[in-house]
């Protein structure tokens, strides 16, 4: 089961700024997945999955798995105060108790952890700006944590930043948690079975792994979904005292963010969603857009170092050669690592290759790996690999991707059967033939996972006012053609495009930063397609 999913920050949070921001998205192109070395904050993006049926047992040709819901009645819903606790450096916290069924709002409640970084200029202060890194499945207290080196100080002085664990994550309770050993579900698979016997250990891996976040976290699974953090942003809007408020994401908070709009447009005073997706692609179509992101940006770092003599997998101008060469002798013969720990095969090199790709800041360590893997040392893509799925140097991991691929099945109400899903494979190998390898099989994202009980909305943004839309032109996990069909799908989006050759433009230069800065401070939109270099 090679599933795919980029990053945020670990529970650790550890570097989290190399330039002023590097935010990445995950991968949920069931082929590939990964997360950097260095690790700064990342984001997952749940636009990514390619969902599959609800069990290869059965041989159901359903293409839905949506069930009947009952209406949320968010008017019942009781707001607490907040008691905030303070941090130190200018932030607090506080917890925010929320329903976790919107249907039943006197029933089981959950409980938020909230952070605010409060504004620096007291007497300017506009209000709160609401803000997540991305994911799904990530906590987004971290952003207000150690948001002054995030944001441009024209932000952190007129806002309050305000970040928080969205349901099932982070620090809040309870959090979504399935396994504790990665290994045997990510690494230590054959992602191009060759027998019946491997495909059975395949379907079996991916039905383990959701039976036990199904066992594990009973009665939260199903009210993990957008949907109903969206309803939780509007109670932490009510119990901040806000009539309208402001929010920025990034990655899938571009989603989170635009499924709150379209649910609450009342409420929005600005929005910023950056590095967004597709938001009516089914699965199947957002598998494609980001396989064939990053295909591409592979493309161009394979071609940029043939030609560069000091790329250490230079290979006599020829690494495209090289590479393809690597990956079968990967695939026959892993390459040994570190002692007690998985050898590189090919499924741990694919991850490896993915998590470099989020911005070309990493490049010259994927080309160390590479290189090493040539003599025979997979250490180095093992090492991205271990990044991707945010391995702690104890060798603990945290419970953000196991809560990704909950929170995106939950979103996602299609349901493909094993057979469906193994059908896919040529399509996915004509627009990514090096990151979907010959004889891949399935992914399996959601095959086991039950039925969605609510399915993300359909995004419009009708009535809330001017959304500003933000791309790169060289995002691998978010391509600019699936960001401008955001903008497009929102009633009043305004695409703005950043040159740069990674996964969301914040923080990329100074344009785009006084950009935001006159939209969310002023409520000055710029005009659609504007692009800063």
């Amino acid at each position: 089961m090679l599933s795919t999913c980029g990053g945020s920050a670990s529970l650790a949070y550890p570097d989290l700024m190399t330039r002023r921001l590097v935010l990445y998205v995950a991968v949920t192109a069931v082929v590939v997945a990964s997360c950097g070395a260095p690790q700064p904050v990342r984001l997952m993006s749940s636009e990514t999955t390619v969902s599959s049926s609800q069990s290869a047992a059965k041989d159901s040709n359903q293409t839905s798995g949506e069930i009947a819901a009952p209406q949320p009645q968010l008017e019942d819903v009781v707001v607490p105060d907040l008691e905030w606790t303070p941090l130190g450096a200018g932030t607090d916290s506080a917890e925010l108790d929320v329903p976790l069924d919107y249907s039943d709002p006197d029933g089981k409640t959950i409980t938020l952890y909230v952070v605010r970084h409060s504004a620096r200029d007291e007497g300017g202060r506009i209000g709160s700006l609401l803000v997540n890194p991305g994911g799904p499945g990530f906590g987004g207290s971290v952003l207000a944590a150690f948001a002054p080196q995030i944001y441009d100080d024209a932000l952190l002085d007129r806002f309050d930043i305000v970040g928080w664990d969205p349901r099932g994550t982070g620090l809040s309770t309870p959090a979504i948690d399935c396994i504790d050993d990665y290994d045997p579900f990510f690494a230590e698979i054959d992602i191009t079975p060759e027998t019946d016997e491997e495909r059975r250990e395949l379907v079996a891996v991916a039905q383990e792994f959701a039976d036990r976040c199904v066992r594990t976290n009973e009665g939260v699974t199903e009210h993990a979904g957008t949907n109903n953090s969206a309803r939780d942003m509007d109670v932490l809007r009510r119990a901040l005292g806000e009539e309208t408020i402001s929010y920025f994401g990034f990655s899938y908070g571009s989603e989170l963010g635009a499924t709150w709009a379209t649910l609450f447009p009342d409420t929005v005073r600005a929005a910023v969603l950056d590095g967004a997706a597709d938001p009516n692609a089914d699965s199947l179509e957002s598998s494609l857009q980001q396989l064939e992101g990053f295909e591409a940006s592979l493309t161009t770092f394979l071609q940029r170092c043939s030609s560069d003599a000091s790329c250490k997998f230079h290979n006599d101008g020829n690494a495209e050669a090289a590479f393809e060469a690597l990956m079968e002798k990967l695939d026959a013969n892993p390459a040994p690592t570190s002692s007690g720990r998985p050898p590189t095969n090919l499924a741990v090199a694919i991850h490896g290759v993915i998590e470099a790709m989020y911005s070309d800041s990493y490049w010259p360590t994927l080309e160390a790996a590479l290189a090493a893997a040539e003599l025979g040392d997979g250490s180095g893509l093992l090492a991205l690999h271990d990044a991707y799925y945010q391995r702690q140097p104890d060798g603990t991991y945290g419970n953000e991707l196991e809560a990704f691929q909950t929170i995106s099945c939950a979103d996602t109400a299609e349901r493909l059967s094993v057979a469906e899903e193994d059908a896919l494979i040529d399509e996915y190998r004509a627009v990514a033939p090096r990151l979907m390898p010959e004889g891949a099989s399935g992914q399996y994202f959601c095959t086991f996972f039950p039925a969605a009980r609510d399915p993300r909305i359909d995004i419009t943004g009708d009535g809330a006012g001017p959304i500003v839309v933000i791309g790169t032109t060289g995002d691998p996990a978010t391509p600019l053609s699936s960001t401008e069909l955001m903008a497009d799908a929102l009633d009043d989006g305004r695409l703005v495009v950043v040159e740069a050759d990674q996964h969301t433009g914040y923080g990329v230069n100074q344009c785009i930063n006084e950009l935001v800065n006159d939209y969310l401070i002023e409520l000055t939109a710029p005009a659609d397609d504007t692009m800063c270099r």
